[in-house]
């Protein structure tokens, strides 16, 4: 992402220039969900005592450099926070270094992500009442803040996180497993601060906007129980040692609940949503003379399925001027999900994200259709392990596809978005976002 501001440049005819119509549309929202934009107006005072801050997250750069800028620059502020890798943003100009920051894997934790979590909990030791601890967490810090609950390796949590990856779990399930298996998540790092207050901000990047489930809510209560991650690795078949599944069955691997007077007095701000960087993006299309439409800023589900249904909405809109009379741009949020296929013997491993994957569904069953143009893409500027944040869609990518050589149903089959919107130049590529609001999606019907 480049360091302007869209809402200062022109905005593209979307007549003229669909594709980048619909790229400014995308900048916009990311734009709305910037830390140094919206983390100032939840800051609390500065405490009798110290400030520690502590965090995890793939906005983790751009939250600290926000508060080192925003933070009064005689009042004390120390700490770490664990990002992804390649996520950290040049320095700005002119504001100091007060915060330790260490980089860590995504969507599968390394030994990085372990070591970062172990000094987190160290630095959360030995607090007082006049502390004040500040908590940044964005999405991607389940995967960044690693630490399995005793009885289990980090080998044991990278299985398996992979396994539940490529299920199709939904991120409350994953979150929900992740808390019981880990000493910091679900409300643990919060009672490891005590008696210090704890003021956590936080950038939402799942459907609901539930602290609880942003990076599995290290610093808020969980209302799920040991009984709901066991009955979600059952569902998808996913083994346990079996010293780890007793401690599971037995309780006593249960979270802090609400209930708990360890979460006296705290805190929890959401800075950005999903909803707010939709509604920026809606502005922006109706100051260009498009009329916008959010669907829902909550929308699940498998990939390439909720890619069919967008499509079948744009073609009503297209034939029939229904639910919605066109010019119009439909926008949508949230999180799928992708389902990995088997291999067959010989076949190519495919690459690509959730974006991708419903990108391939919406362009086979948009069938070509005129006058239809589409971006999904993650707003963190990564869909899935890839350098891409997701693809276009426009009314000749089958027949482009096509003439390259490309077969769609071969790529679904093997969850190769990547290796088929690359091969028509439809990639969309920009870089780490330095944050995090989740899934962007907009149609454009003409």
């Amino acid at each position: 992402m480049t360091a302007s501001n869209p809402s200062s440049l022109p905005t593209p005819d979307p007549r003229e220039a669909p594709r980048a119509f619909l790229e400014h549309l995308y900048r916009v929202a990311v734009d709305r969900a910037l830390p140094l934009s919206t983390l100032g107006a939840h800051l609390p005072r500065p405490p009798k005592g110290r400030t520690l801050v502590l965090g995890a997250g793939k906005a983790g750069g751009s939250m600290v450099q926000a508060l080192e800028a925003l933070w009064p620059a005689d009042a004390p502020l120390s700490g770490l926070v664990v990002t992804r890798y390649d996520h950290i943003p040049p320095r700005p100009e002119g504001v100091p270094q007060r915060i330790e920051l260490v980089e860590a894997a995504h969507p599968v934790p390394d030994a990085a992500g372990q070591q970062a979590a172990e000094r987190i909990l160290a630095l959360a030791q030995g607090l007082t009442a006049d502390d004040l601890v500040l908590c940044l967490i964005s999405g991607g810090g389940s995967s960044l803040l690693v630490l399995p609950a005793e009885g289990l390796t980090l080998a044991d949590k990278q299985r398996i996180n992979k396994q539940l990856l490529d299920s199709g779990a939904g991120i409350g399930e994953m979150n929900c497993v992740r808390k019981h298996l880990s000493r910091i998540k679900g409300g643990r790092l919060a009672a490891a601060c005590a008696p210090a207050r704890v003021v956590t901000l936080t950038i939402s990047d799942v459907p609901g906007d539930d602290p609880a489930v942003i990076a599995s809510g290290p610093t808020v209560p969980d209302a799920t129980t040991c009984a709901d991650a066991l009955a979600i690795l059952d569902r998808y078949g996913i083994e346990l040692p079996a010293p780890v599944r007793a401690r599971l069955e037995s309780g006593e691997l249960e979270t802090p609940k609400p209930e708990d007077a360890v979460f006296k007095g705290h805190e929890v701000h959401l800075t950005a949503t999903p909803q707010q960087s939709l509604e920026a993006a809606a502005k922006a299309a109706r100051e260009a003379g498009i009329e916008a439409h959010i669907l829902s800023d909550e929308i699940e589900g498998e990939s390439r399925e909720v890619g069919k249904v967008h499509a079948a909405l744009a073609r009503a809109v297209a034939h029939r001027g229904q639910p919605f009379a066109r010019p119009c741009v439909i926008l949508s949020g949230g999180e799928t999900t992708v389902t990995i296929r088997p291999r067959q013997p010989g076949q190519a491993k495919g690459r690509g994200g959730r974006a991708g994957e419903l990108c391939m569904g919406l362009a086979g069953a948009l069938m070509g259709q005129p006058q239809v143009w589409a971006l999904a893409a993650d707003t963190d500027g990564i869909d899935g392990v890839e350098d891409n944040a997701g693809a276009f869609v426009t009314p000749d990518t089958l027949a482009r596809a096509t003439a390259a050589g490309k077969k769609l149903s071969d790529h679904l089959d093997r969850n190769d978005a990547y290796g088929y919107f690359d091969a028509i130049g439809d990639l969309f590529v920009t870089g780490p976002t330095n944050t995090n609001v989740n899934d962007f999606r907009a149609l454009l019907i003409l």
